[in-house]
């Protein structure tokens, strides 16, 4: 069962921040998830919600920043005056550092397209991790199914998982449509029979955002590929 630092390293730095994906590397985690939304001038920058006024002192809706400026804002404050050099990276960023580093890394980038559809996001996203030769390291999830559908229109082998909450009734026949190559759920659809099913027909159960090692052992029992988690010290010391 693998480990990956949910939005990096975020229970204990800033989230989809560098040194949030840093430190998760450094423990020792098989992969790091982030999100991914798109600015007014179509660049491509790792943070979380729609709007910058949760985690940076600016505010307002990331589609409505240029790039230079959304560089301009404090992402570190917000967690610890500690960490106010800390800035939104852009996804190249991100991905020029996983290519360097000495290990294969895996990244699961989520496309934050189910608020706001950003043209085109799949296709830039993709060209990102062409120009980086990390299609073997990428796994791209995401709740909005149009832009799962896109990404296998464009790309019959890049890995890709379907994001959802709670325990539908329909996941398989979702994932056989969308041609997906595993899912990202929470820990009560591992442990429900829809869950075991899924395994069973072959996807991998990705499991958010597990904080509580408690769980471990009903995951292992459940035959979970990857616990996704903020505090992924916690998982590796088991």
């Amino acid at each position: 069962m693998g480990i990956y630092g949910h939005r990096g390293f975020s229970g204990c730095y800033p989230e989809n921040t560098m040194i949030a994906f840093e430190e998760a590397e450094s423990i020792g985690v098989d992969g790091i998830e982030l999100d991914v939304q798109m600015t007014k001038d179509g660049e491509l920058v790792v943070i979380h919600d729609e709007k910058v006024d949760r985690t940076t002192n600016g505010a307002g809706y990331v589609k409505d920043f240029y790039y230079n400026q959304i560089r301009l804002l404090d992402a570190g404050s917000w967690f610890d005056p500690k960490f106010s050099n800390q800035i939104i990276p852009s996804l190249s960023e991100v991905l020029a550092w996983v290519k360097g580093l000495d290990r294969k890394l895996t990244v699961n980038i989520e496309l934050k397209t189910d608020r706001i559809d950003y043209i085109n996001i799949e296709k830039k996203v993709l060209s990102k991790v062409y120009e980086y030769q990390l299609n073997d390291q990428v796994i791209i999830s995401s709740f909005n199914q149009n832009s799962l559908k896109r990404v296998r229109e464009l790309d019959p082998f890049i890995q890709t998982a379907l994001l959802f909450i709670g325990v539908p009734a329909n996941v398989l026949e979702e994932a056989r449509i969308l041609r997906v190559n595993g899912i990202h759920c929470e820990a009560q659809f591992a442990l429900s029979i829809e869950g075991q099913k899924m395994r069973e027909n072959g996807y991998p159960l990705r499991v958010y955002t597990v904080n509580d090692p408690s769980y471990v052992n009903a995951l292992k029992k459940a035959r979970v590929s990857i616990i996704m988690t903020d505090f992924p010290n916690r998982f590796l010391s088991l």
